[in-house]
């Protein structure tokens, strides 16, 4: 008999192993958009009309919160300087030296259309609709956190599964304490931002200088 917690798991994989794979292969584009799509409007749907995703002013974040995401800021930021003058110095703050309208562009597009739709899906959506599944926390968190890693395979690069791994387990952790969309999409941006602004974008597929 196929029951509801079936049904659920087998959701999981199609929606969030299945697809990431599909997206990676070398197959018609017309194929993966309208795959995307649909997945899009069904999450979409039970996000806002199951799960009742509202915009609301969000309560004010944990000072360790907002100590952690400043240490890692800082960290990214002396490790990215060092990282860049080590392998290219021409990268550095390249696009918001030579092309700053796409720099101001960019980080508006990153934040409202990438990282918070992220957000939306693989911490409101995915907690929601399957963190009754197990009963074990830590596995649930590593599934989530090495779901989100997946999405990016698309990229076709280790590094930036790795990068994305990392990311996405300050994330969880963020969302898990927080129980904020706001704060861990502001989180969320402003790493990526700062990888970005520093010269490191063209890795997580942004836009370069040239």
């Amino acid at each position: 008999m196929i029951t509801t917690k079936s049904l659920r798991f087998f959701e999981l994989i199609l929606l969030f192993f299945v697809l990431p794979v599909l997206l990676a292969l070398p197959i018609i584009k017309w194929i993966k958009l309208i795959t995307v799509g649909a997945a899009l409007i069904y999450v979409g749907f039970l996000v806002f009309n199951i799960y009742k995703l509202r915009l609301k002013r969000p309560k004010k974040p944990s000072k360790k919160f907002k100590s952690r995401v400043l240490l890692i800021s800082v960290l990214l930021l002396v490790s990215g300087i060092i990282l860049i003058k080590l392998y290219d110095k021409s990268l550095l703050f390249q696009v918001v030296k030579q092309k700053p309208g796409l720099w101001v562009t960019i980080l508006f597009i990153y934040t409202f259309l990438s990282v918070f739709p992220q957000e939306v899906i693989y911490r409101k959506f995915f907690y929601e609709r399957y963190q009754q599944l197990f009963t074990n926390k830590k596995i649930f968190f590593l599934l989530n956190v090495s779901c989100f890693a997946l999405c990016h395979l698309f990229l076709k690069s280790i590094p930036v599964l790795i990068i994305t791994f990392i990311g996405g387990c300050f994330f969880a952790y963020s969302y898990e304490k927080e129980q904020s969309i706001t704060w861990v999409s502001l989180e969320h941006a402003l790493y990526g931002n700062l990888i970005f602004t520093l010269g490191l974008g063209e890795m997580l597929a942004f836009p370069g200088a040239a």
